[in-house]
């Protein structure tokens, strides 16, 4: 992504996140009548970042850079989230993003042992532009089988996409891939430059129209916890808590658990799919290209 391509996306998601208020969220007056443009005005939004309306605007345009000041200004006056004030940041080169890195990631050996011992726990290691590097038997089990998928479109975001039987999977289908572009503008603000990750982007923007629009709505979110709710062919539906925990030696490397309550019609179901499993399926991927 070119200079000016990061000021046009920034312009692009600064449109975006006024569009999601309304002055009675931020405090302004509202006269009740018919507005022209959703969401909150241009020199509304100058006005709560004590900026003038025409440095706002050329903002949006893409036509200049946004000072520090004014970059905590804009995050106070749109109420941006963390995530959403790291992407703006981000794109802004305050801190300037991470070059990326040309050389393959390699799953890291401690990761790699633990994903060994998690024989009750499905999990996966996901690198760069949500890749995924290796998982356990477990995980295989309860998501799909990942050695059956091309090593260089072994992707989580791909996955969620193009694979019809994820649709069926996931219960809530649309949060789960609404999620997934969200976290995926966040890598790729971080590697502005990765080719794969916009060959990626693109591929997907062609071939999906959800995907296409809510990558247009610029939304962010970065991978942390939550809960999913499978619809498992085998063990039936899944109420599951996730978690993230990133490699010290590599922060692109996150191993992403699933786990249940003990005593849970869930916690039961993974002890089945863990059992049915242990036949032989494949619990890691070989190292992976970058």
């Amino acid at each position: 992504m070119s200079s000016s391509a990061r000021l046009n996306e920034l312009g692009e998601f600064l449109k975006a996140r006024r569009a999601e208020l309304s002055p009675r969220t931020v405090g302004l007056p509202d006269s009740g009548g018919p507005r022209r443009v959703p969401g909150l005005r241009r020199e509304e939004v100058a006005q709560l970042a004590a900026i003038s309306t025409d440095y706002y605007t050329r903002l949006e345009q893409g036509r200049i850079r946004a000072s520090t000041p004014v970059l905590s200004a804009l995050t106070r006056a749109l109420h941006l989230q963390d995530d959403q004030r790291a992407y703006l940041f981000s794109l802004a080169g305050k801190p300037s993003a991470r070059s990326p890195r040309r050389a393959g990631q390699k799953v890291q050996p401690q990761l790699r042992r633990l994903l060994d011992d998690l024989t009750a726990t499905p999990a996966i290691v996901m690198g760069r532009r949500m890749d995924i590097l290796a998982w356990n038997a477990l995980a295989a089990a309860m998501i799909t089988d990942f050695a059956q998928i091309p090593e260089k479109r072994r992707n989580y975001v791909r996955l969620i996409f193009t694979d019809p039987a994820m649709r069926t999977l996931y219960s809530d289908w649309t949060t789960v891939a609404r999620t997934c572009v969200a976290q995926l503008r966040m890598e790729a603000a971080k590697y502005p430059d990765d080719p794969r990750l916009a060959a990626l982007v693109g591929e997907l923007s062609v071939h999906d129209e959800q995907f296409r629009q809510w990558w247009a709505a610029h939304d962010v979110a970065t991978l942390s916890v939550g809960t999913k709710s499978l619809h498992h062919p085998l063990a039936g539906e899944l109420t599951l808590d996730w978690d993230t925990l990133t490699a010290t030696t590599d922060p692109d490397q996150q191993l992403v658990i699933w786990t249940a309550e003990p005593g849970t019609p869930t916690y039961d179901g993974l002890r089945f799919l863990a059992s049915w499993a242990t036949g032989g399926a494949p619990r890691s991927s070989p190292e992976t290209a970058g």
